[in-house]
């Protein structure tokens, strides 16, 4: 989110590719070629492959914080169709900063799938653009609640998720708590 990453496309292979190393390759070039044919320095992206349910091989979807005409994306990609929107349907009011966490959303249901196949094992379920990786904010505080408290002023609003480690039967592990923000 903290990209501003808005707009949303998904990048899919005329040809089926199943060897993750080929389309890690490629969506590499498709990113270097997207710079040089847009004309821009470095911007912020992140992408996720995911396999195909149909068995077609793999597909990528990915996140980008700026308009970028459809044709130099079809120009960049070359290896099949192309699909680009930018985050719209939301409630009248929204800024880039709730259309960012739509967009974070949508990549992180395809960064929680289970990559079953043995070729994913072990590989990262998501890349970003160099020097735009998540940052670590680490929030302290006298007590669970503070920090809690700290953490929503962070986020700007309530936690739609709350888990408590109270709440598991048996923990044996450090009390742990676990907000999530939709």
């Amino acid at each position: 989110m903290a990209n501003r990453l808005n707009r949303l496309g998904t990048l899919t292979y005329a040809q089926g590719v199943h060897d993750p190393i080929v389309i890690r390759a490629d969506m590499g070039q498709f990113f270097r070629s997207l710079r040089s044919i847009h004309a821009v320095g470095s911007f912020p992206y992140a992408w996720v492959p995911e396999w195909h349910p149909g068995g077609h091989g793999l597909h990528a979807h990915f996140a980008v914080g700026q308009y970028i005409p459809r044709r130099k994306i079809e120009s960049a990609w070359g290896h099949g169709f192309v699909h680009i929107k930018l985050l719209s349907d939301l409630p009248v009011g929204s800024g880039r900063f709730e259309e960012s966490r739509v967009a974070a959303r949508y990549l992180s249901k395809y960064v929680a799938k289970s990559f079953d196949r043995a070729p994913m094992l072990g590989r990262h379920r998501y890349d970003v653009a160099q020097g735009f990786q998540p940052s670590l904010e680490l929030i302290r505080g006298p007590s669970h609640w503070s920090v809690i408290d700290a953490s929503v002023e962070v986020m700007g609003s309530q936690p739609s998720n709350v888990w408590t480690s109270g709440e598991a039967e048996n923990w044996m592990l450090p009390p742990a708590i676990r907000l999530e923000w939709a």
